[in-house]
């Protein structure tokens, strides 16, 4: 099957989704997998660069601030932590593929035309199309896991961003006057809060999902 033919203009069903049913199901959840731990990763690295750089820049002038205003690069880098324990979770709902027998010659599962014609659904109500039956029972918790990971990853990025920005407000508001310091650290813990919410949820939306 050529490039253009799945491609909406072609007309195979005219929709873009048919791109991600060309990736491996177990492909999809690696890439989930990465996207959680690696874009954790890229929050809490803003983060701690935003914090800490205005963190060292003030601390020339109020050496006093150096030690309590660590806590929030300990913040940013608890998101980070918290994509690692995310990316461990889904890896272990992901097992050795086992072996399946594929579909049968005779069955209608084998054309091109005949699953057209019968989507979303197999032809013959799945008769003689073990192979195809594998893999659809391998989406839900591929996708269950890739979707968990774009989740727990982007709240964890917004985070990092949030927390070092507030971070880096409560060390200069800091060395100006230290009155601030408990004030402003107050907003960078609910601000520290949202990534706990992807995690969360990303928790809830892969609980269901196991491939194996």
């Amino acid at each position: 099957m050529s490039a253009n033919y799945m491609l909406p203009s072609a007309g195979y069903f005219d929709n873009w989704l048919i791109l991600f049913e060309q990736i491996p199901p177990y492909a999809l959840a690696d890439i989930g997998i990465g996207i959680s731990i690696g874009v954790s990763v890229l929050g809490a690295a803003w983060g701690i660069f935003t914090t800490g750089s205005s963190l060292v820049g003030a601390a020339i002038k109020a050496p006093r601030i150096r030690s309590k205003n660590l806590i929030s690069v300990i913040f940013c880098e608890a998101v980070a932590i918290y994509g690692v324990i995310i990316a461990i979770i889904l890896s272990t709902k992901m097992s050795t593929p086992e072996d399946y027998k594929s579909n049968a010659p005779e069955a209608a599962c084998n054309t091109m035309e005949a699953l057209r014609s019968s989507w979303p659904q197999l032809p013959d109500a799945g008769a003689n199309c073990q192979g195809s039956l594998y893999m659809k029972q391998l989406l839900f918790p591929a996708y269950a896991i890739f979707n968990a990971g774009i989740c727990v990853g982007f709240s964890n990025l917004f985070c990092g961003v949030c927390v070092g920005i507030t971070g880096s407000g409560c060390a200069l508001a800091d060395a100006q006057n230290g009155t601030l310091f408990v004030k402003i650290l107050i907003i960078e813990i609910f601000g520290s809060a949202l990534g706990l919410f992807g995690v969360i949820v990303g928790i809830i939306m892969s609980s269901p999902a196991a491939i194996k």
